[in-house]
């Protein structure tokens, strides 16, 4: 059975962790795509650029099929994948970690980067509110106006979330489901003759 449901984080956090006069400031962010990931590392570099470095990690997918991690001169795995590693242990998606360095003066060794940038993480996913959202699909279909009270109905019947509608003489609607329901409500919409319907995206 596909789980519909995933775990991300409400609003952007911030989190710290200071070891040996290093600084690691670690912000998290929830994120829908590679264009919003790119401006939010883009702008941290801009406002953080005396820092050492940037290293990130990200999740983005229900089936967390897409990620990537960014040691950023850091020594190789020391930065980004112990990141990584703390968003698959929260079983998070859709949510990008950042965690500046400012150097100290001492260095800190593999290890102690690894724990220094896993900490610093955790603290940012820590402070972040974790929700749960369901994976919802959005359909479009269309309809003559005399059709309306039916489409309508099973709408209604199921509190389904309408967008972007145009009711003319030929009617165009958009609406939003959550997936689990999908086949169900679809099912209901195809008994109606003389409706089209198209599947358009997963949310």
């Amino acid at each position: 059975m596909f789980d519909d449901t995933y775990l991300t984080i409400e609003e952007k956090s911030q989190g710290l962790y200071k070891e040996k006069g290093s600084k690691f400031i670690s912000f998290a962010f929830p994120v829908r795509d590679m264009e919003e990931i790119k401006d939010i590392i883009k702008d941290i570099k801009k406002e953080y650029f005396d820092a050492r470095h940037h290293c990130y990690a990200y999740i983005l997918g229900q089936d967390k099929s897409i990620f990537r991690m960014n040691d950023d001169g850091e020594p190789s795995s020391t930065g980004g994948k112990p990141i990584y590693g703390q968003l698959l242990s929260k079983d998070l998606t859709n949510v990008l970690v950042v965690v500046i360095r400012y150097f100290g003066g001492v260095k800190l060794g593999v290890g102690g980067l690894i724990q220094a940038y896993k900490l610093a993480a955790l603290d940012a996913l820590d402070n972040a509110m974790i929700i749960e959202r369901t994976v919802d699909e959005v359909y479009g279909i269309s309809f003559n106006y005399s059709l309306m009270n039916d489409v309508m109905r099973v709408m209604k019947e199921n509190d389904l979330k309408q967008i972007n509608h145009r009711f003319e003489i030929d009617c165009y609607m958009e609406f939003v489901i959550r997936k689990s329901f999908s086949i169900k409500v679809i099912d209901s919409l195809s008994k109606i003759e003389g409706i089209g319907i198209v599947f358009l995206r997963v949310e």
